[in-house]
């Protein structure tokens, strides 16, 4: 595809930026080099097809000044961003950047290394693990953390240990509490249509350059390699917990809520090192993620930040995290933690302000401005989390999707509004000229809304759809926020060539694997095609026998149920297995071949599985998002 060149609308909104913000403060770039011990060269990351799946050499265009094509904030973010190696965080602390989505970070033990968050893929973590032994020796793995439970933070976890010298022992997995349940549950129950959005999100199938992916202001994009997870063995479960694994302290504190369901920091008071996981970094985080999730708790955030320099900001004297770069020195530490914690207090009690004054969302989004101090905080910005779509979310969290004016309380789906809009707008043509107006007046807002209702009314209008595509991209190229740039050039991608697929899928067969009964259960009832379901009733009774359950599955009503209660009478079909076993089920191959070779035995009707089966309606992983 060819891009577009830049409006003067836009390229004079970018270059306005350059004189709004300190951009002669050069100390982001001094700490995102510090500590540098070397570097993969090329980078380029490959599977043992030897398919590429992470290659940050592709980022080498970042360098020198923003292009008009890119919001000069972002390029400068997404140039940090693309410094790629091996870093001495502090002696005994390494960090290896530029190789996936999140950072890794090596802690040095007594006779191994600790490994923290190992990345998103198998093949970006253990070439990770390889720079880091190039440089400080082929020291054994002897532990491993998880932060939380986003992929970025345990998917590359079979690339730096195994699972066999998990379970003798040798290599403790510490997380906090209910990360299996959290990771698996993100991951599949909604799995399909997160991953299709993220695609959008992520850009990692989008063209890379001054006029395509710049990155998503968190890191650059997330590796496509085989995502992985091994079941933790320790949990942390209080504020205040202590552990020592090969001779390495450390204390937890715990942020449920934050950025993730369940999430800690962790101090290593021997070195004066904090981990902020993914509650302090340098953007603005989201309190929604774009790809879909809970909504976040920017109070319970800023709360535990407070705990944070209550516990630890009198001593530490450096804090790093999850992804970007160190900072260092006391003073500045702490001015980091009260900035950022002072960033989601700010949003969440003015956004609540304005909502007890009878403003919508939307409005609130529009109004709403961060204290000068705030705005001009680089950590501060919007690369990942906006102001403007946070302030959406916590108005979602606490009033919903319905603003209170019935006009919207019933409206029609995009399709039919889409038909209706062009009739009122005098046809499809007579819009797009109007369209098109806009576009030539810069009013690039406007167009996307009036353009979007042409494409739902008439998918197959190729003005409509070219100057779609045209307006996402000068959105694209004016945006500060990392993802929104990545979504609208990934809009403009589906309309000009169709849909692009999804280049990482997070439900994995590692995840899948994870899954305890009653998430299975719960996974196959998602799936269930309700209507067609109405008239069928089946039974199917699940006997876990390294555990000693036995569940009753019943369909009836077009929904699929279950109860570990004891039951009256025989099921129509009963399956007999292990736990690890069970997860085979997810899969939808319930045949007699399939499920035996799973190691589950079938007596009684086979049948009801067939019928099943035949309801189940997986999803669709490349559905499109701009057309309809």
């Amino acid at each position: 595809m060819t891009s577009k060149p830049v409006s003067p609308t836009v390229a004079s909104q970018n270059q306005a930026l350059i004189h709004s913000l300190p951009f002669s403060d050069r100390q982001d770039f001094e700490d995102a080099r510090r500590g540098f011990l070397g570097k993969r060269d090329p980078s380029a990351i490959a599977n043992a097809d030897g398919t590429v799946v992470w290659d940050n050499d592709t980022y080498a265009f970042l360098d020198g000044d923003a292009p008009d094509t890119a919001n000069p904030s972002l390029w400068r973010q997404s140039t940090l961003n693309a410094i790629q190696g091996l870093f001495e965080v502090v002696p005994g602390i390494y960090q290896v950047r530029g190789f996936d989505l999140s950072n890794v970070t090596f802690i040095e033990g007594e006779i191994g290394v600790l490994v923290l968050d190992p990345l998103v893929t198998r093949e970006t973590a253990a070439a990770a693990l390889a720079l880091y032994r190039e440089h400080r020796g082929d020291r054994p793995v002897t532990g491993v953390l998880y932060t939380h439970p986003h992929v970025d933070h345990f998917g590359g976890v079979r690339g730096i240990t195994t699972q066999e010298d998990v379970d003798a022992g040798r290599v403790p997995v510490i997380a906090p509490a209910q990360f299996t349940e959290h990771a698996v549950s993100e991951n599949v129950y909604a799995g399909t249509a997160m991953s299709r959005r993220s695609a959008y999100m992520f850009g990692a199938a989008l063209a890379r350059g001054p006029q395509g992916a710049l990155g998503t202001g968190l890191a650059q994009t997330v590796a496509t390699g085989e995502i992985t997870l091994i079941a933790p063995t320790l949990d942390i479960t209080g504020t205040g917990q202590t552990e020592t694994v090969d001779g390495v302290r450390m204390v937890f504190q715990m942020a449920p809520g934050t950025e993730a369901p369940a999430e800690f920091l962790v101090y290593f008071p021997d070195h004066k090192a904090l981990c902020a996981a993914e509650d302090a970094t340098h953007t603005l985080h989201n309190l929604l993620t774009l790809r879909g999730a809970l909504v976040r708790d920017p109070h319970a955030w800023s709360h535990y930040l407070t705990e944070t320099i209550d516990l630890f900001g009198a001593e530490a004297e450096v804090v790093f995290a999850s992804h970007h770069w160190p900072t260092w020195g006391n003073e500045r530490v702490l001015r980091f933690l009260s900035e950022q914690r002072d960033l989601y207090a700010y949003l969440h009690d003015q956004c609540l302000r304005l909502i007890n004054k009878g403003r919508t969302g939307i409005e609130i989004a529009e109004e709403l401005k961060l204290p000068p101090a705030l705005e001009s905080a680089w950590h501060a910005r919007g690369y990942y989390g906006s102001v403007n779509h946070n302030l959406k979310a916590i108005y979602q969290r606490y009033m919903g999707w319905y603003d209170g004016n019935p006009a919207h309380l019933w409206q029609h789906p995009p399709v039919e509004q889409g038909k209706r809009y062009v009739e009122l707008g005098g046809g499809a043509d007579a819009v797009v000229e109007k369209a098109r107006t806009a576009f030539d007046q810069g009013d690039f807002r406007w167009t996307a809304e009036i353009l979007s209702h042409v494409v739902f009314a008439r998918p197959g209008h190729a003005g409509a759809r070219e100057l779609l595509a045209d307006t996402f991209e000068q959105l694209g190229y004016g945006a500060e926020n990392g993802v929104w740039r990545n979504i609208y050039m990934s809009g403009a991608t589906e309309l000009r060539a169709g849909t692009f697929g999804t280049p990482t899928v997070s439900a994995s067969v590692d995840v899948v694997s994870a899954l305890s009964p009653q998430m299975l259960f719960d996974a196959i009832a998602i799936q269930v095609d309700g209507p067609r379901a109405w008239d069928e009733k089946l039974t199917i009774d699940v006997v876990v026998t390294d555990t000693s359950q036995r569940y009753r599955l019943r369909l009836a009503n077009g929904v699929l149920t279950y109860s570990a209660a004891p039951q009256k009478g025989d099921a129509d079909v009963t399956l007999t297995t292990t736990a690890r076993a069970l997860p085979a089920l997810a899969t939808g191959a319930l045949t007699a071949d399939a499920l035996a070779e799973a190691g589950i035995e079938v007596s009684g009707d086979l049948s009801a599985l067939s019928r099943l089966v035949n309801l189940l309606d997986p999803g669709d992983p490349d559905f499109s998002i701009v057309t309809p």
